[in-house]
């Protein structure tokens, strides 16, 4: 008997949304690899930065590290302000350039910040990077919850952040949360373009080759 067209058009739909991208995300792989090393100056051999400490690498020295075309991403963002815009843009700039797999979650206001991080973790990337300083503080609430998951936050900080979350961050864009003040004045103005591209790209290097759980300022 020959299936209806109506039935047919029904069938093809499901099994299309049984192959949808985040079925593929969800299934175990190998831990992802990285291309390249860092360059002298990105860190000292001697005295590797301690849990929570902060290094400040020589401009340029995570250009060499690069990670696997299959690395997933997920970008995690809060917000419409400039800065956050132009982090959002730096991390799909590096994304398109470094040709990884991306996918997006954007947070629709204060009460959809926690229920983003976790729609985020859900997904199971290799990476969430962080957009907005709004995530800081329930992101310093969820992250300890997920040890297995690394956090990368750009332009801000985790005051006390566990072995997964790092940050890079710079004067002028250094914001730790409600109440915990910023290591230095806040500047709107500082989130150029190249400072924005310089955050991800650094932040990662480190994730990349094993440095977490750390601040890199960028100089």
């Amino acid at each position: 008997m020959r299936t209806p067209l109506w039935a047919a058009v029904v069938l093809a739909l499901a099994a299309g949304c049984g192959s949808a991208p985040g079925d593929d995300w969800s299934r175990p792989r190998p831990a992802p690899t990285a291309a390249g090393s860092l360059a002298p100056g990105f860190v000292d051999p001697s005295s590797p930065p301690t849990p929570e400490g902060t290094i400040t690498p020589r401009p340029g020295s995570w250009d060499g590290v690069h990670p696997a075309r299959d690395y997933r991403v997920v970008l995690l963002s809060a917000g419409d302000d400039a800065p956050t815009r132009a982090l959002v843009a730096a991390v799909q700039a590096w994304a398109g350039a470094e040709h990884l797999e991306l996918r997006t979650v954007t947070a629709a206001g204060d009460a959809d910040l926690m229920p983003a991080i976790t729609r985020a973790v859900d997904l199971h990337p290799d990476l969430i990077v962080s957009a907005g300083d709004a995530l800081v503080d329930p992101l310093a609430v969820v992250t300890a919850s997920h040890l297995s998951q690394q956090f990368l936050v750009v332009g801000a900080e985790l005051a006390e952040p566990t072995h997964n979350v790092t940050a890079a961050d710079w004067s002028g864009a250094s914001y730790r949360g409600e109440g915990l003040g910023a290591s230095s004045d806040y500047d709107a103005a500082t989130f150029t373009p190249q400072r924005c591209d310089a955050a991800i790209r650094a932040g990662a290097a480190a994730v990349l080759t094993g440095l977490t759980g750390i601040v890199v300022w960028l100089t």
